[in-house]
Order: structure tokens, then sequence, then C-alpha cells
């Protein structure tokens, strides 16, 4: 049976502010499945890779503006006439507007690198994320995928995975390390959110 004769065919939308290679590796593991797909990648950044990545995966870009997103309802009523399982946010750094957590309750996940709750809120990106990890000489890091609410980071955390910060550690070489966490486990955890919520 294929995707378009499955009506009970998942969809997904990830939101993305950077170069997409989180959003790419999902559109890849299920560009696999018989029943889940990727149908839009969003942004926030003309300039995002993330943009471009749908592109070559023939999955809808779509970019936003601050207006659309929060003003107006033009980015909301696009959701919902898509109606996705999940919202999945991949590297993306605006807050999520609470009219769009409310319209999707418990289908808006986010993923952070670090484990929550240290290292999360507002500023706390990226880079910076990292180089916090190695400043205050923790002995670990890794990744937390979370249900999104209306603060950066605070919602219930779904799942995490850690990996050691060693003495030589670079922020460059712990993300590294937290990128292979990343494209492991984030793709897998997707699956089991949806296969939970069928």
């Amino acid at each position: 049976m294929s995707k378009k004769e499955n009506a009970r065919n998942n969809k997904i939308i990830i939101f993305a502010s950077g170069s997409g290679t989180n959003a790419e590796n999902i559109i890849k593991f299920f560009q696999k499945s018989d029943n889940t797909e990727v149908v839009a990648v969003f942004s926030n950044r003309r300039s995002a890779g993330a943009l471009k990545k749908a592109h070559n995966h023939n999955v809808k870009a779509l970019l936003f503006d601050k207006e659309a997103f929060y003003q107006s309802n033009d980015v909301l009523n696009i959701i919902k006439d898509i109606n996705p399982d999940l919202i999945v946010l991949a590297g993306f750094l605006w807050l999520f507007p609470s009219k769009i957590i409310k319209e999707f309750p418990d289908r808006v996940i986010n993923i952070h690198p670090a484990l929550l709750p240290k290292f999360g809120g507002k500023g706390m990106y990226g880079s910076k994320v990292h180089e916090a990890v190695i400043a205050d000489k923790e002995k670990e890091s890794g990744i937390s995928i979370h249900y999104v609410n209306e603060k950066y980071d605070d919602g219930q955390i779904i799942f995490q995975a850690t990996t050691p910060v060693d003495e030589n550690d670079t922020a460059e070489s712990l993300a590294s390390k937290i990128h292979e966490l990343e494209y492991r486990h984030f793709p897998e955890v997707i699956q089991q959110i949806l296969e939970k919520n069928n």
C-alpha cells in the first residue's frame, strides 16, 4: 500500500532556523516509512539551509516572518490546514506561540543540545550551550527531547541521552558528539511518540 492510499498516514511538520541537518535527517528517516512522512519545513530565516534541504527532498518549504507567526494567524492557519500529527522543532530559535501550542496540545516537541533543566532558556542555543557546559566543567552533556510550552526549554522531558565531556573537549568537538546523539535518537523518538498517539 502506498503512502497516499494509507488513510492512517502520519504527517510531520518541522520548524528550523538553521542549516537543517536535523530536519534533513528526519526527512530521510521517514522516507523509508510506509505510514509517516514529513510534509513541510517552516523557517523564519530566508538564508536557512533547512529550506534548501527541504526542496532537495521534494518537501514543501515555507518562509514566514514575525508578523505571520505572532501578530496574525497566517502560520497557524497553514498548520491547521495541514493538520499534522506532530510539530517538530529542530534548531528553531523563536519562542513558539501559545495559540499554536493550544491548538495542538502534546503535539509540539523540541530538541535541545544539553541535559535540561541545565543550560536551557533564552539565548541558550548552538555553540553557546556547549561553551557553557565546558566552562562549568560538566562531566557529561547530551540531548533533551521535550514537549514545548510557553517558555524556552521548559516543557516536560520525553527523552534524554548522554555523552561524556572530556577534559580536552572544545565547543566544536562537543557539538560533534551532540550531533551524533541527535541524528541517532531524534527520528526514533518521533516515531515512538507517533506510535503511542495512534
